[in-house]
């Protein structure tokens, strides 16, 4: 570098001056000096596209105000100016932004589009952290900002926005962005900025990935990082909590395991009063009870247990052991599915037993009777894939799609009840179904009863019977189910039932795992099984039995409610309809 004295008509404003070269900047608080002493602090320039021209890199207001006084004057003496290496744009950016945060602090997005300019001319995070004395977090967090939308950054460089809503919105897609600003614009909708704004983006609370108890790493789902560089939450609350409670099934496995006497999980968001307790050793029968935030949260509080169980220990009485339901609430929820969809296939086959359902459900009435289409959505995609790809499903759509065709509806049409969205509505439906035979009216109306028959129900129980649904020729064991059975002396009745006693026994004392593996062997014929045919659950049988007398199973509850009404149901059969047209 070199000190020398330049002509102000040699001079322009550099592209690369932070403070940009259209913008006229505020001069009022150092005109009054330069007219009184003149520029006192060099310039900062580099040489120009021609020769004795010089580009400002740091100077733009003394420059200005130097033009201002030459006007008043009718001239002015050459600038002292510091003329820089040429050739290096990005010396020159950072020359521009330490000159002028020495004098006068810029706004974070006037800093934020200097380092953008600088990373793209090469340079490092750290090697920018280091110059101009900042974290890398803080440089993370300036470049942050440009991922807004340019009227988000104005207004937050105006203040009309405070930065803890910026910082959220850093969060954003450029759609929720837009949707954001849109809400700005509307007088009459509530706005959410701040931490609120975090709630809205996510549709509810947000789950940091710092709650989770299960290896992130390994998550399948997909995660939104925080633009700071600092926090990451999951984008799918219900993928987060299929996750979340299976770590906690087996941390509460592992706490039986260790000899507590019992762990309680408590729904989700229930608190845990300690006042309503008392301490209690293990060895004294203490339990561990879990609480669940709605943020994601886990908390286990060890050694615990009711006043009145505690009443009842100091009397010298013996706790009776609880006894542990036989499925978790997500195998419950595999088994009630599946069997959920062998059934609405077979009725899809009985139109006669469907009329009779549906006319039940309209005197009656059923809680998906509005009309709802039942969600075959399990707890996890691991269920919900296990049902897609089962063949009573595609039995079922098969037949679905069939009808679609009939009444004129797009065949991508996801369900026929409420896909019809013709102008006349009901009465242009209602004159559809005229042209068509009773035969296709009964077909279409075993459809519609197959797709809002309500999963998990007595009702289910009741037509699996009397249907004679086999789910050993529609379904078979896979993944999902096994790997949902985590309770050690059901893996070891499952193995017993699908491999036998001895081979049950012979085993007994080796761990769930290896077990489930003897268990995918016999059902795949590997490492020398012999492979086991039509092989079911007792659960998923109709009508459903348990292996214990736990209880816990919910197709065996449903099953006692109905089972005496199946000696008094008669085989219906396929009559002959009276005639649609003739009753209308």
């Amino acid at each position: 570098m070199e000190l020398k004295a330049i002509d102000i008509a040699n001079l322009s404003v550099s592209r690369l001056n932070m403070r940009g070269v259209k913008k006229a900047p505020d001069l009022a608080n150092i005109l009054p000096s330069i007219r009184a002493r003149g520029i006192l602090v060099p310039l900062i320039v580099r040489a120009g596209d021609t020769p004795d021209a010089y580009e400002i890199v740091a100077g733009k207001r003394r420059y200005h105000a130097a033009l201002v006084i030459a006007q008043e004057t009718g001239g002015i003496d050459p600038l002292p100016c510091v003329v820089m290496t040429p050739g290096d744009d990005a010396a020159a950016l950072e020359a521009s932004l330490i000159e002028n945060i020495a004098r006068l602090d810029p706004d974070e997005m006037t800093q934020c589009e200097t380092f953008t300019r600088l990373v793209r001319e090469g340079r490092s995070l750290e090697h920018i952290a280091l110059t101009f004395g900042q974290s890398a977090l803080q440089v993370k967090r300036t470049l942050a900002l440009g991922n807004l939308l340019p009227r988000i950054r104005s207004l937050f460089r105006t203040e009309k926005i405070d930065a803890v809503t910026v910082r959220h919105l850093t969060l954003a897609s450029r759609s929720q962005q837009r949707d954001w600003l849109a809400l700005l614009d509307d007088e009459s909708a509530y706005v959410p900025t701040g931490s609120a704004l975090k709630a809205w983006l996510f549709g509810g609370a947000s789950i940091c990935t710092k709650v989770a108890l299960f290896d992130v790493g390994n998550y399948g789902g997909e995660i939104i990082s925080d633009l700071f560089g600092e926090d990451s939450y999951f984008a799918c609350a219900e993928q987060f909590w299929t996750a979340q409670m299976a770590a906690v099934e087996d941390r509460a496995e592992a706490y039986r395991d260790a000899g507590w006497s019992d762990v309680v999980i408590l729904d989700r968001g229930e608190p845990f009063h300690t006042w309503e307790h008392e301490r209690t050793a293990k060895k004294q029968g203490g339990k561990v009870y879990v609480t669940l935030g709605h943020r994601g949260d886990v908390t286990f509080h060890e050694g615990y247990v009711t006043c009145k169980d505690a009443r009842r220990l100091a009397r010298g009485e013996v706790l009776d052991k609880p006894q542990r339901p036989e499925l978790t609430s997500a195998l419950q929820s595999y088994i009630d599915l599946h069997r959920h969809t062998a059934v609405r296939a077979k009725l899809a086959d009985a139109p006669a037993t469907a009329l009779r359902v549906m006319l039940a459900h309209a005197i009656v009435g059923s809680s998906l009777w509005r009309i709802d289409v039942v969600r075959q959505r399990g707890q996890g995609d691991a269920i919900s894939e296990s049902v897609e790809t089962c063949a009573s499903e595609a039995s079922f759509d098969a037949k679905r799609r069939r009808l679609l065709a009939l009444l004129g509806f797009d065949a991508d049409t996801p369900t026929i009840a409420g896909g019809y969205d013709g102008e006349q509505g009901i009465a242009g439906l209602f004159t559809h179904l005229l042209s068509l035979s009773d035969s296709e009216v009964l077909d279409i109306l075993a459809i519609v009863m197959g797709e809002t028959l309500e999963s998990g129900s007595a009702l289910i129980e009741l037509l699996g019977v009397q249907l004679n649904v086999d789910m050993a020729t529609v379904w078979q064991a896979d993944d999902a189910l096994l790997d949902g059975i985590r309770d050690r002396e059901i893996v070891g009745h499952v193995l017993a039932d699908i491999a036998g006693s001895e081979t049950a026994a012979s085993n007994a004392k080796e761990s769930a795992k290896v077990q489930r593996g003897i268990i995918r062997d016999c059902i795949a014929g590997t490492n020398g099984r012999q492979k086991v045919e039509g092989w079911m659950p007792k659960w998923m049988a109709f009508p459903p039995s348990a292996y214990t007398q736990r209880g816990g199973v919910g197709s065996v509850s449903r099953w006692e409610q109905v089972a005496e009404l199946v000696a008094v149901t008669p085989d219906v059969g396929t009559p002959d309809a009276e005639p649609i047209r003739k009753a209308a």
